[in-house]
Formats: structure tokens, sequence, C-alpha cells
């Protein structure tokens, strides 16, 4: 029995010796032109369909080849691929290496140049996939990006994405101080990090992103409605350790006084296992292009990664940012009840260079964020991430806006408050991704539990008219008694000891308002056949709000149920999709008091349903030439349902079935035909209209612009082409700009319709860059265009600047 057995084992081993040695083996290596090791490079042999994937150190392994000759090509998005004939023998290892035209830095810009290529994100659906198998569209802006256009801001870095706009620049003010962008109609602020809460109530520094995601359509699936947005979410992802060191230091000088320095430095912390540190920083001065405004900076980020094996792996993040502004008012013209006394531009008669502020008057922003997150390899086919988010964020300072009377004349209120309003989050989640086979059919399963609690301390100041102002520039004082504005004493301008005068100096607010959120959610990806998938999504979510702590009456709970459908079918797998989606998104509506026709409290109190909206959307991605050329058409149609607005019938209460309907179309392009040209575009569409309301509720009449929808029209472009060899090898330019079809930012039968005029900004720049250092000169605003943006309001945006980096790498 035994002499059997080892027959037996003998003769096996005999036929898969012989088996191998009738094959062969191709291996080698990918390097750059400087010598460097290229990974992900992938290794093809035609005609075979056989393929390698070049690991850190740029090698390669391709096993049993069958002997003869062979095409073996070299690919990685957006270079020329290569080719060379190998000879293979049978029992016998073939050398077969490829060098780069390359160098490590440009394959490095290649790679993050590259943002809608078909790689796999997993920040976008909480699950790994590529973009032509995601039913939804999202554009990302690379790190790589900022650089060559020299961004400091990081408003600046949305003029890539298609379809937004911003309405307002951030205001410092408590609870929604950061900045507004219109997306597909809908509000729309950067309130995600890593694809978790991070509150801001001031301007986001760029020195820790990687990339920013904006993520269109609702995503209430799975990201919740307490960083909603019914025409899409804004994700940042940071940078994260690598095990090699490296990094580089930058200073950035410009118009208006910009000054900036950033840091950015890596390096392994164990020579025997994989510990790495990052570190960014910034030292960030700036001032206004008004007669008074600034902005002083500075932000801290340490990030660690620790992979304990190749199972278990740390991430730890923490963002420390301190920001102190002098902030110009929003300026709104319109007290939203009676007729404007000018439709355009041109009648007010704006003075673009008026801050009407002044230096004194200060807003502090500081904020910390804290993120870790452990990641555990279950089995080969299940993965666990936990993951643990902290912030803290505060406004205190002076917020101060203009907003128009009843009065039909050149005279605006200025109203002024003194902010102090802390916001404390933490958000705890726990996350499955499993990948497997039922019946022959592949699943990618998300299941997750979600915890986030958000508590806000308000100690603020009630609001004090400080004066009445012209859109000019003059001003008046509100304290000396007269039959007309016209006949008050002038106000030269606010100063600190001024405003204190007018508000109290103990705080008038004095509220702790909690609220938190349970939600489960689940997302399957049926593959039904290999090119055609479904994407199925639930969510959960139970709101409980205690209020302020010291009032027992506001006290309120919300159930919400939030679903996604998805199909993605691809006729040439990883090259064209065809996708359609419908998604759902929701907001809790806190209840309302009930008052008489006199306007007399009756004692009950009203409660409301959740606000929902539901998107249908289709459309085409393509990946094509290589990987050189990747493009996004979609149409999207949004309903929102169930909006509280003004009673018709009694003005003082409110009522519940509000509809408002968005819809459009997106083009999105991202190109890299020719070796050394990158090439980003795009176009969109938007129309926005409010379908039920009442026709004394001037944010909800039917048949009107709802507000903050941004321009119909939008158009982005930018090409960036570095030279390769020759005399101007290294040098770089780059060419863009954006237009901005005319925008109804008031949109009224009483008050009347008021445009902001159409525009178009051309930008450019000129840049050395090598694997040791990079300059960069960048003109925005070439032809210094005048033009606004606004949210029912009217606020003038800086005209040509310059700006000049250097940064010296290591």
């Amino acid at each position: 029995m035994i002499k059997s057995i080892t027959n037996c084992l003998v003769l096996l081993f005999f036929s898969v010796s012989l088996s191998y040695a009738q094959t062969g083996i191709i291996s080698g290596s990918v390097k750059t032109s400087d010598g460097k090791p290229a990974e992900l490079v992938t290794i093809n042999i035609k005609g075979i369909g056989k393929t390698a994937l070049t690991d850190k150190k740029g090698k390669y392994q391709l096993k049993g080849i069958k002997p003869g000759t062979y095409g073996l090509i070299a690919t990685f998005i957006g270079l020329v691929k290569q080719e060379q004939t190998v000879k293979v023998n049978a029992g016998a290892t073939t050398a077969a290496d490829f060098i780069l035209n390359e160098n490590a830095d440009q394959l490095e810009e290649v790679i993050i140049s590259s943002r809608n290529a078909n790689k796999v994100t997993a920040a976008v659906a909480k699950m790994p996939l590529k973009n032509l198998e995601n039913p939804q569209v999202y554009n990302v802006v690379p790190t790589e990006v900022l650089k060559q256009q020299v961004i400091t801001s990081y408003d600046d870095a949305m003029r890539n994405v298609p379809g937004i706009n911003r309405t307002w620049e951030s205001t410092g003010r408590g609870g929604d101080g950061g900045s507004y962008f219109a997306l597909r109609g809908f509000d729309a602020q950067p309130n995600l990090i890593n694809g978790l809460p991070g509150l801001t109530s001031g301007n986001m520094d760029v020195a820790n992103v990687e990339e920013i995601q904006v993520i269109k359509g609702p995503s209430a699936t799975l990201f919740g409605a307490s960083f909603y947005g019914y025409g899409g979410v804004i994700n940042t992802i940071t940078k994260k350790p690598y095990y090699t060191t490296g990094g580089e230091v930058a200073y950035n000088i410009g118009s208006f006084g910009l000054h900036r320095v950033t840091v950015d430095v890596n390096t392994p912390l164990s020579k025997t296992e994989k510990i790495a540190l990052r570190l960014n920083a910034s030292y960030h001065k700036e001032n206004s292009f008004q007669n008074a405004g600034f902005k002083k900076s500075y932000f801290v980020s340490p990030a660690l990664v620790y992979e304990v094996n190749y199972k278990l792996k740390f991430d730890l993040m923490a963002e420390i940012y301190h920001e102190k502004r002098a902030v110009p008012p929003v300026f709104f013209h319109s007290d939203r009840a009676t007729a404007l006394p000018f439709t355009t531009v041109e009648d007010l008669n704006l003075n673009v260079k008026e801050s009407f502020t002044s230096n004194s008057l200060t807003m502090n922003n500081p904020r910390s964020n804290i993120q870790a997150q452990m990641n555990y390899k279950l089995s080969d086919q299940w993965n666990s991430q936990t993951v643990v988010s902290a912030g803290w964020v505060k406004s205190d300072g002076y917020y101060t806006y203009i907003f128009d009377d009843s009065t039909p004349d050149n005279f605006f209120p200025q109203d002024i408050t003194r902010e102090n309003n802390n916001t404390r989050t933490i958000d705890v989640q726990q996350n499955f991704n499993g990948d497997f086979k039922i019946a022959g059919i592949r699943n990618r399963l998300l299941v997750g539990l979600d915890y986030f609690n958000r508590n806000v301390i308000n100690k603020g100041t009630n609001y004090a008219t400080a004066r009445y102002v012209t859109p000019q520039g003059n001003s008046v004082d509100f304290t000396t008694p007269g039959p007309d504005p016209v006949e008050y004493v002038a106000v030269p301008q606010l100063t600190k000891s001024y405003v204190d005068g007018l508000l109290t100096h103990d705080p008038d607010f004095d509220t702790d308002i909690s609220n938190s959120s349970y939600s489960a959610y689940v997302s399957d990806v049926v593959n039904i056949t290999s090119g055609f998938s479904a994407m199925l999504s639930l969510r959960t979510d139970y709101f409980v709000s205690p209020g302020d702590k010291e009032d027992d009456e506001d006290n309120f709970n919300q159930f919400a149920l939030s679903q996604k459908l998805g199909l993605v079918y691809q006729p040439i797998l990883d090259k064209i999709s065809f996708f359609a989606n419908y998604m759902n998104a929701f907001v809790n509506v806190a209840p309302g008091s009930v008052y008489d026709m006199d306007g007399n409290p009756t004692g009950e109190i009203q409660s409301f349903k959740p606000e929902h909206a539901n998107q249908l959307e289709f459309g085409i991605k393509t990946n094509l030439l290589s990987d050189r050329l990747s493009a996004t058409l979609s149409y999207y149609n949004i309903k929102i349902s169930d909006r509280v607005y003004t009673d018709p019938v009694n003005p003082n209460n409110q009522i519940q079935g509000g509809k408002v309907k968005s819809r459009g179309f997106e083009i999105d392009v991202n190109a890299n035909l020719v070796s050394g040209l990158t090439l980003l575009a795009g176009y969109s569409h938007n129309s926005s209209k409010v379908l039920k309301g009442s026709n004394v509720d001037f944010y909800n009449e039917p048949g009107r612009a709802p507000g903050g929808q941004g321009p119909a029209d939008q158009v982005n472009l930018w090409a960036n082409y570095k030279f390769e060899h020759g005399t101007f090898k290294n040098f770089g330019l780059g060419l863009g700009g954006n237009y901005a079809g005319k925008y109804v930012v008031i949109d009224n039968s009483v008050t009347g319709v008021f445009e902001l005029p159409s525009y178009t900004l051309l930008n450019g720049t000129v840049s050395y860059n090598c694997s040791k250092f990079r300059v960069a000169f960048n003109a925005s605003n070439i032809t210094n265009e005048q033009y606004y943006i606004g949210y029912w309001s009217i606020n003038p945006q800086r005209q040509r600047s310059f700006a000049g980096s250097i940064a010296f790498k290591f």
C-alpha cells in the first residue's frame, strides 16, 4: 500500500516536472529613464492574453508559456506602449527588460494626471470599483493638476470640474461658514475628508490634498443626511505615507500680498517593518483685492501608517488648522419681499473695490480633525474596516452681511454679530467588504454601521444694524435720528470699538444642542455576466435630536430610508460602459409651532416628514486608446419632494409638499493622446425650477428658479504640455479657462428678476519641472474680466492676478 502511494507521488511529481519542462518563463524588470523601478506597468503577451503587473521593485514574471516567439508589450496609462520580440524555450527563463522614456517624476505625473482613468477607487463607493464599473458619476482633481495651475486656494480647484460653481466664499460663521457651491442645481460644501465627516467653518487648505472627489447626485445611501447634497458631495482625499524617504518644500508668492510656504516630508520609521510617517504643513498669508480684507493661516497634518502584516493595517491622520481673516460681507441686494429698484449689474453700480468691512473686524476659525482606521483581512473574500473620526471647529469673531430693506432707496442696512460657536463631531463606522461568488455569480458586498454625533454650543450675540451703505461705498450712521437715512451722520469705516459699542458685552445666546444619527447600510454589486452588473444599495437612518439641553420641548426623532439602484453594461470590458442609476437622499426637517391668522401661537406643534430627493440618470463612460482617452456623458433628472413652504392661506404657518426639479447633462473628457500632453475638458447644462409651492413664498414660487442653482451653462478646459526631449526638456506650458453663462440669482414675480452676467476666464502657466526642483509661474484671469458670483446675492470676484512657485524635491 505504502509502495503504491509512493509510486503515485513519484509519478505525479514527474508529470508536473515534465509539464513545467515543456513550458518556459518570461521575467524581467521595467525601469524609468533615470533607473528607478516602475510599478504597476502592464506586461502583456500579444495574442494569447497572458498579463502581469510589475511590483514595487519594477519586476514581473509570466509562467507556463509554451515554446515559441512572442510579441511582448509594456503599457501604462498615458504612455506610449513599448514592444519587443522574445523567444521562449522549454524549461528555460527568458529575460526581457523595458526602459521607459519617462523618468520617475514624469511617470508620477502621468499616474496622477490620469484622473478619470479606469483605476480602482474605494472611497467613492466604499468598495473597490473601477470607474467603468460604477453607475455613479464622479470627477477627480488630483494634486498634480493643483501644482500645474499653481493653485493655493481649495475653491479654485473646482474650476476643473464640470457642473460646479462657487456661489459664495467662506464666511466663517458657525454651522455652515465654509464656501458654498452649486452642484447640479443644489448646495454643496466640502464637508467630507476621506469619506468621513470633516466640518469646516472656514476655508480648506490644499497642502494635504491628494485628490478632490466631486461625487455627483444624491448620495445618502453611503454618506447619510448629515452632509447631504442633493446635487452631490465633495470628498477630500488626504496624502498617505509611503515606505521610502521623500518630499518637497515649496514657496509661493503672488498678487495681493500672497506668501505661502508648504512642506511635505515622508520617512519610513523602521527598516524591518512597514511603518511610515508623513508630515504636511503650510503657512499662508494673503490680502484682498478690495480695500480691506486679509487671511493668515497655518496648517499641520501628520499621518502614520503601520502594516503589521499582510492582514492587519493601521492608518492614523490628524489635521490642525488655524485661520484668521477679515471677511467681506455677502451683499444681499434684495429684501425678498418688495420690487427691486434695479434689474441689472449696471443699474446697481456696485463698487467692486469696496469690501464693506475693516481689517479690525476679524474672524478666527480654528479646527482640528483626527481619523483612525483599522483594516483587517478576515479571509480571501472578506475585509473589515473600522474607522473613528473626531472633529472640532470654532467660529470666533465678527460676521456681517448686507441685506436690503423695504425702503426703495439706495441705502442698504449692514448687520453684524459677534460669533462664539463651537461644533464637535464624532463618527464611528464599521464596514465589511466581501468579494465572493454565489452559484457562479460574483458579488461585491458592503455592509456597514454608522454612528454620528454633532454637538453645537453657541454663545454669540444678536445682530445689530451697524450702518447703512450704498453700493458705491458710502455709509451713514443709523443711530442719529432723522426721517430718512440720507440725513444720518456719515461713518468713515467700521472699527472694532464702534461695533463693540453696538453689541451687548454678554452673549445673547447660551445654547447647547446635540443630535445623533444611527445608520445601517448595505450595497451589493452583482455581476450577472462579466460585462453586466447591478448595484443595489439601501440605508436606514434614525435621527435623534434632544435639542437644547435646557429645553425639554424641542426634542424630536425621525426615521428615513434611502435606496439606490445602478446598472452597468460593458459591451467591451474596461473600454466602454453604459450606465443608469436611481439614487435617493433625504434631510431631516424639525417640527414647527402652529400660529393662528393673527400670528399668535396656538400651543400646537406640527411634525414634518424628512425631505427627499430622487435622481434618475443614465449615460456612457469610455476608457479608450490604451487608457489615453476617458470620457463621461450623462443626463440626470433630480426631483425634490416634501419641501416645507409658507402656507398660502395662513402665511404664519408652514405646510409640507413642495417640489423642485433639476435636470441637465454633463460631458467630461480626460485625454493623454500625445506623450507629455494632458487635456481636461467639460461642459454642463442645468435647468432648475420650483414645481409646487406658494406664490407668497419667495423661495418656493412655482415656475421660478429656487435660488443658488448656479449658471445654466458652464465650460471648463485645461491643457498642459511638458517637453520631454530636446532643448526645452522639462519645460511645460499650460493654458485653460472657464465659461459661465447668465445666472438668475433672483427670480420672483414680486421682487423681479436679477441676472449675473456671463463671463469667460483665461488662465495660463509656464513651468520647469525636473527630478530635483519645480518652478512655475501662473497668470489667472489674464483678460482682467470683472465677474460676479451669488446666492440671492452679488459679490464681485478678483480680476487679473499672478503667482509664482518654486519647489525643491528630495
